[in-house]
C-alpha cells in the first residue's frame, strides 16, 4: 500500500476466497504464470525457473461497518503476523506436510487452512487501511 487515504473500522464477515498465498512477480507482484519448470509474468513480461518463484500474501474478504458492506483485499507482509509467518514459508510448510503426511489430496490440507483462517478472522473487528 503506497499511501493510506482512509481508515475503516470493521468486522470480517466472511473469506472471499480460499487461496491465500500465490506466487507474485518480485518486480509488479502481479500473479505469475507457473509451469512444472518456470515461471512468466504477463504484465512485465519477468521470466524464470519455477522453483525460484516468490510468494505472497492475498486475502480477500467481505467487511461490515455500521453502515455498509465491502469487498476488500488485503495483499503482502502485513498478514504476516496474523499467520505467524512469510507467505513464501507458508506455502512451503503445506507443500512439506503433504509430503511427510502422504497427503495426495491438496484440497485436504487446504480446508484445514481456510477453517484456521476462517476461525480467526471471520466475526473479529480490524482497522483498515484504505
Amino acid at each position: 500500500m503506497n499511501s493510506v487515504k482512509g481508515l475503516l473500522a470493521a468486522s470480517v464477515i466472511s473469506i472471499q476466497n480460499s487461496c491465500f498465498v500465490y506466487p507474485a512477480c518480485q518486480n509488479c507482484f502481479s500473479k505469475l504464470i507457473l509451469d512444472s519448470r518456470r515461471f512468466n509474468c504477463l504484465r512485465c513480461g519477468c521470466t524464470g525457473e519455477a522453483k525460484n518463484a516468490s510468494y505472497r500474501y492475498r486475502l480477500s474478504l467481505k467487511i461490515a461497518d455500521t453502515n455498509d458492506l465491502f469487498d476488500i483485499t488485503v495483499f503482502g507482509s502485513c498478514l504476516d503476523p496474523f499467520f505467524g509467518v512469510t507467505a513464501e514459508n507458508l506455502r512451503r510448510y503445506i507443500q512439506d506436510f503433504d509430503q511427510l503426511s502422504g497427503e495426495t489430496n491438496a484440497e485436504a490440507s487446504a480446508g484445514v487452512l481456510v477453517q484456521a483462517v476462517e476461525t480467526c478472522f471471520i466475526g473479529k473487528r480490524f482497522i483498515f487501511g484504505l
